[in-house]
């Protein structure tokens, strides 16, 4: 079993939860999952259950070869937080969110590809982002902060949050891993011994 106060590690499937209201999820909805009101894009929302198939994440580096599975994610690092049943990463840019008129956020691309905005910084206290830590997550090409205020959607997504960046560091934006699928972290470079 891995330590509630191990950090967590590139490869592992994580449920995103802010302040124990709502989980990050990507909208299983058929008709509202295709597209957000404003780009187009797929939409994530905040759900109330933390169980729910749609709310798992793997955290991936910026890029495939930079961050090997099991090296723990050190704070202030960039991460892309790619959807385990879509293969989408999460994402946001320069359009007004349908709901609070913040920026939109979205699931973008395609099997884990997508492009420069799907990174995020990795906010927490220590070295390394912890289990237990509430932390926040900072877009790198725009610099808002992932969040949830309680604005609900009615049909056909009803009662789902919408999430969104904000360009301030509030109370609406710490978040903590509440479900998932964690590994022992690898705190050394793997060695290999020559034959």
């Amino acid at each position: 079993s891995v330590p509630k106060d191990a950090p967590v590690c590139f490869g592992v499937w994580i449920t995103p939860r802010i302040a124990r209201s709502a989980t990050l999820a990507v909208s299983n909805c058929s008709s509202h999952a295709k597209q957000t009101e404003r780009s187009g894009q797929q939409s994530v929302t905040g759900v109330e259950a933390s169980d729910d198939a749609n709310s798992y994440w793997r955290i991936r580096g910026k890029s495939d070869s930079s961050c090997q599975r099991g090296t723990p994610v050190k704070c202030g690092q960039a991460i892309r937080l790619t959807h385990v049943n879509t293969g989408k990463n999460l994402h946001t840019h320069h359009f007004p969110s349908p709901l609070s008129n913040n920026q939109e956020v979205s699931a973008f691309g395609d099997d884990g590809e997508g492009d420069d905005l799907d990174f995020w910084i990795v906010q927490c206290s220590g070295s390394y982002w912890e289990r237990e830590d509430a932390v926040r997550f900072k877009h790198v090409g725009t610099e808002v902060f992932l969040s949830i205020t309680g604005e609900q959607y009615g049909h056909p997504i009803r009662g789902q949050r919408e999430v969104h960046g904000m360009p301030a560091a509030n109370h609406h934006n710490y978040w903590k891993a509440m479900e998932g699928v964690f590994i022992k972290p690898s705190l050394e470079p793997a060695k290999h011994d020559e034959l």
